[in-house]
């Protein structure tokens, strides 16, 4: 298994936009809160958190690719079921189906961030105070975060969380790197 220190210098090698970092981030803090609530390996969840979108700056123009190139970049560094999670969590272009509740988790934990984060940016407290209720509306205001899929959040159901439990879950998880996203006031 890479360590924390290693997947970071990787992921910083492999990816030079500041807001590319920051989602990896908040994917690796909110990954790494479902598995101490789920009672899973926080290590695993939080490194495939970490290092999910590692191929972005090379496939942003090929996305039937991204996630596979990760995989590939990846193998002889994670086990096979964070692989496998990175492999599906883009699965509507590879067609590798998620399956597992690391597979679920990935997909709806790192979907979350880009709600979150916007949601953050637009209010004057940032971080401090945001609320399940909040972001289930800014869920229904197709306008607000538009690129944000709502319906791979919802499959947070997958793992056992209610929508409520999982963006309290998401939220304290963001808020704790808040200063390190840029997300402090």
């Amino acid at each position: 298994m890479i360590s924390r220190t290693d997947a970071f210098e990787l992921l910083t090698i492999n990816t030079v936009e500041e807001n590319l970092i920051h989602h990896a981030l908040e994917s690796e803090a909110v990954l790494g809160a479902l598995a101490a609530k789920l009672g899973k390996d926080e290590t695993v969840w939080s490194m495939t958190g970490l290092l999910h979108d590692l191929d972005y700056s090379k496939t942003c123009n090929d996305p039937q690719n991204h996630g596979l190139v990760s995989a590939q970049m990846l193998v002889d560094h994670m086990p096979e079921e964070a692989i496998k999670a990175i492999q599906a969590h883009n699965a509507e272009m590879t067609t590798i189906a998620p399956d597992t509740d690391l597979d679920f988790a990935l997909r709806c934990g790192e979907t979350v961030t880009g709600l979150i984060h916007a949601n953050a940016l637009i209010r004057p407290e940032g971080m401090k105070g945001m609320t399940p209720k909040s972001l289930k509306k800014k869920m229904k205001a197709k306008a607000f975060a538009a690129s944000v899929n709502r319906d791979i959040i919802k499959e947070c159901e997958h793992i056992g969380l209610e929508l409520v439990e999982f963006l309290t879950i998401a939220i304290a998880a963001i808020e704790k790197i808040g200063p390190e996203v840029g997300l402090a006031k």
